[in-house]
């Protein structure tokens, strides 16, 4: 079988601000619902048999402790934000798995519900269906990959480490040190893609790095690849599936 495990956080923005590029600001009620129903319906009609959609109740979460300027809740328009809880009705009226994520984060039930995948026999492959940058970390050769609906790309192992120079498993370390705009971390001074990724190469993860290699922006860093693993906290999340 094959597993789709779709970011409905994600998907709910997408139909929000697309459709507002034409209704000149009028929006339905339920308008960004109906889209991502639309596109759960074309998947199923389309041969998916197990989807699971995992969406955010809050977006904040432990994160926001670990690090002061982590994203928010904050400037979200509430016409998008009561559309969540009649997706995840309409969601589960339809047989579809869902996850609304109140302490961790969707990003988090993707992350799991693809680790246990991953781990059954009956599974041939597990397709997580968003473009978000920490979800690359969950890649696994070609059985766990991340499909980009916005590029229509498939990315495997191989596409992972095209795009970003590093393994799937050195991501968070990867953001940490490049910074990450959609979740407010702002990266380290002078260290860019490419010079990130050959210290990656050179040492692996930043609890690896030689004390003298980051000197005083070692801390920052090490948190900062803490908030960016959806799996680790995943783990908590796990136990309660």
């Amino acid at each position: 079988m094959i597993v789709h495990l779709v970011d409905g956080t994600y998907e709910l923005f997408r139909h929000f601000y697309g459709q507002r590029r034409f209704n000149n600001g009028r929006d339905k009620p339920f308008g960004a619902v109906v889209g991502v129903l639309n596109t759960v319906l074309e998947m199923i009609e389309s041969g998916a048999t197990h989807i699971g959609v995992a969406t955010d109740h809050v977006v904040e979460s432990f994160r926001n402790q670990l690090w002061p300027g982590y994203k928010t809740g904050d400037g979200i328009e509430p016409a998008l934000l009561a559309q969540f809880h009649p997706l995840e009705e309409a969601l589960v009226a339809m047989g579809v798995a869902v996850w609304p994520m109140i302490e961790l984060e969707a990003d988090d039930a993707l992350a799991s519900a693809a680790r246990r995948a991953v781990a059954d026999p009956r599974v041939q492959k597990v397709c997580i269906w968003t473009p978000d940058k920490d979800l690359a970390q969950c890649v696994r050769g070609d059985h766990v990959v991340q499909v980009d609906r916005r590029t229509q790309k498939i990315r495997d192992a191989v596409g992972v480490r095209e795009k970003f120079g590093v393994e799937p498993a050195l991501i968070p370390d990867f953001l940490a040190l490049v910074g990450d705009a959609a979740d407010g971390y702002p990266g380290l001074e002078g260290i860019g893609r490419v010079s990130a990724a050959r210290l990656l190469g050179r040492y692996g993860p930043l609890e690896d790095f030689p004390p003298e290699v980051l000197a005083k922006r070692r801390r920052s860093s090490v948190v900062a690849v803490s908030g960016e693993r959806p799996m680790k906290a995943a783990n908590a999340f796990t136990q309660r599936m």
